[in-house]
Parts: structure tokens; sequence; C-alpha cells
């Protein structure tokens, strides 16, 4: 009983007031649906597909923008060849009609009815999908990530008695809603009440409200269906009719579950397990995980996989950098030892040429004395006499001295 225990946790089912009183609480085993692999990815897509299936078709009119008799003036009046509205005495004579680009014109590409609205999706994706979603439902982390209240719910995946089934009031659907603690749940549901943004409010969906509970029932016929139906928030479905709209809405994982006990123990036979096949679904086997197990650093480092791995490499042959030397100054010096003294001598060398360079800057630029100065002027004033003289072409012989032409 312990192992038995053990690979399928026990769920208590949680008693209504007026139900039998016994000694133990009820217990009942989780079913394998629950612990199916949770892919949000593929509750996404098969959410957003199922829910273009309610779509119904629009268009524009077959006759929009072509209900005048225009035709085009042709060329030769300096205006474009667009047809245009015949008559005249109004503005609308003369105007451009039919075009796309026209006032009063029909659409590019008017929208048609047989467009493809509706998508068919792969039955074993759709159970894939739903699987999950019934398995998230009982991951208290889901449901709260989702906005559920479910912090006064004594446990997840709740179970309630099948007492439930039997209630026929509103009022007595409330009171079993607050014996189990999901009534402040619901209780958000309708304070959520409110006018829609934006213009769904002119397409008769003018009021929104968030999701609250969703009670799956096993019985057909049940009578609480009319008790819940009127809380707002709150769905009914059949467990035989679980739909992926409900159970995941918007996509999203996670939605607060209240089963009955006999819809709770009907999943075993509907869903099947992952070594025996459903009872009421041809052939189907529920989808195995990968990996029981995922923590995967746990693998790893336990004694069975590391008692045959090979042990860590700790010593590596790295193939060297190889660098280029007249770029790098050390691998110079591997290959040429005497590239140092070189690099110190061209450097020395460099700096004398700078130095000789700057002393001899800094003496031209010195300032010189006015006796130089008047002895430089002096000097340039009797070079210029002499050259006026030299200059002179009166005679032949001081012409060709100046030249130092000898005959």
């Amino acid at each position: 009983m312990a192992a038995a225990a053990a690979a399928r946790p026990l769920v208590t089912i949680q008693a209504l007031e007026g139900d039998m009183a016994t000694d133990a609480s009820q217990t009942v085993a989780l079913p394998d649906v629950m612990k199916v692999s949770i892919r949000p990815d593929i509750v996404n897509f098969v959410h957003a597909n199922i829910s273009k299936n309610k779509r119904q078709p629009y268009a524009v009119s077959k006759r929009a923008g072509h209900q005048t008799s225009a035709e085009s003036w042709g060329t030769g009046r300096a205006v474009s060849r667009i047809p245009r509205v015949p008559g005249g005495g109004t503005h609308r004579a003369g105007q451009g009609a039919f075009g796309n680009m026209c006032r009063g014109g029909r659409m590019f590409a008017p929208t048609k009815i047989w467009r493809r609205w509706h998508r068919k999706i792969n039955v074993n994706q759709k159970r894939y999908a739903v699987v999950s979603a019934i398995a998230a439902s009982a991951v208290p982390s889901l449901v709260l990530a989702r906005g559920h209240r479910i912090e006064s719910v004594p446990e997840l995946p709740l179970v309630i008695s099948d007492a439930a089934e039997g209630v026929e009031k509103t009022s007595a659907a409330i009171k079993v809603l607050k014996q189990i603690g999901a009534f402040p749940d619901a209780e958000k549901a309708k304070d959520s009440h409110a006018i829609r943004p934006g213009k769904g409010k002119m397409r008769n969906r003018r009021y929104i409200n968030r999701k609250g509970p969703l009670i799956v029932y096993g019985t057909e016929g049940a009578k609480l269906v009319k008790a819940f139906r009127n809380i707002p928030g709150v769905d009914i479905v059949n467990v035989e009719r679980l739909n992926l709209l409900k159970l995941a809405p918007g996509g999203h994982l996670g939605r607060f579950v209240i089963w009955t006990k006999s819809a709770f123990e009907k999943l075993d036979s509907i869903y099947g397990s992952f070594e025996k096949v459903s009872e009421k679904k041809k052939g189907y086997v529920l989808p195995r995980p990968k990996m029981l197990n995922a923590d995967l650093a746990r693998i790893i480092n336990s004694d069975e996989v590391q008692s045959v791995v090979r042990p860590i490499k700790k010593e590596f042959k790295r193939a060297p950098l190889k660098k280029n030397p007249l770029k790098n100054l050390n691998t110079m010096l591997r290959l040429n030892p005497y590239a140092k003294t070189a690099r110190r001598m061209s450097l020395l060398a460099e700096a004398q040429r700078v130095k000789a360079k700057k002393e001899k800057l800094d003496k031209k630029r010195e300032p010189i004395s006015k006796e130089e100065a008047a002895a430089i002027k002096a000097a340039g004033k009797s070079w210029y006499q002499t050259m006026i003289s030299d200059s002179d072409y009166t005679e032949f012989e001081n012409f060709t001295k100046w030249l130092g032409v000898s005959q």
C-alpha cells in the first residue's frame, strides 16, 4: 500500500456540509494524466487555431465603390484616365471613381467571404494540449501565476465529494465555494466586470470579466449546472467533454479547476495511463515525458553515471599562437638576441638627432645684439652698392668682371 501511494500520490476528497460522517477522510489516487509533461507551446498553438473555428465570415459589399456609371474621359483633356462621375451641377460630377485611390471608390482587393476562416487541427495534438492543461491545473505555482486566488484552498488538485452534483440553488453553490475556499476567486471574477475599451462595445461584446474557477462534474444531467451557471466567471463542464478553451483560456495554462469525485475517478478511463490504452479514446496512450527526472545536474553527478564516464583531462597540448617577430619584440629576441642592442642604439641615435636639431633651432632663434644687427645691415648695403656698380653697362670690362668671364 505504501509503495503504491509513493508511486501514485493520494488526493484528499474534500467533504461538504451535509455529507455522511466517516471516521477517515476519503482519498483517491492521482490519475496519470496529472503527471503529463506540460507543453505551453502546444497549448498556445492549439488554442489559437481552435478559437478561429467560431468566427463568422465577413466582407465588404460586392457593389461598394461601383454604384455609379462612371467612365473615363480618355486622353486629350489634360486629366488622368481614371473613370469619372458623369453629369453636372454638383461637386460630385467629374470626380474620380472606382479606383482604390479615389474618394468613394472601392478598396484594393476587396475582402471575400470565401477566405479560409476555420482551421483543422490534428486530433492527437488537440489531446496533447488538453492533457497538458489538465496537468498544469494541478501545479499551484502555475495556477497562482495565472491570477487565481487559491490561498485558502486546502490542496491542488481540488476534489470535492459528489454531494456537490446535487446542488440546485445558486445560494447553495456559493455556500459550497465558501466551504472549499474557492469563493475569493469567484469574487475576483465578479468584481472585474467592466465595460470593454475600444470598438468592441459597439459589436455586442460590451462587458468583460475575468475567469473564475472551472467546475468539472462526472454525472450527465447533474443539477449543479443550473446552480453554478449564474455565478460570474464560473464555468461548468462535463469531464467527458473537457474543452481546451475552458481549461486554458487565452492559451494560458493554470486554470483553477474544481473536480467532483466521480469526474476525478473517470480521468484514468478517459485518458488512460502511460502504459494502458484509453477506454474512451481508441488507441490513445498518454504522451510519455522525455525525462522522468528533469534534474539533469543530479543525473550527471550521480555515482552511476560518474563511475562509467572518462576522467577529466587536465593536460592539454595547445598549439602556440604564431606571432610576427617584426611586430612582437619578445618573438624577435628569441630569433635574434642582438635585436635588443640594435633597437637601443637606434633609439639613442634618434634621441641624439632630435637633440642636435633642437640646439640648432634654438641657436637660430636666439636674439642678436644691436652691434651685430648694425654690422649685418652695413654688409647688406655695401653688397647692394656693389651690385649696382657692377651692373652698369657703360664699361664693358666691369660687366665682364662682374660676370667672372675672362678673355
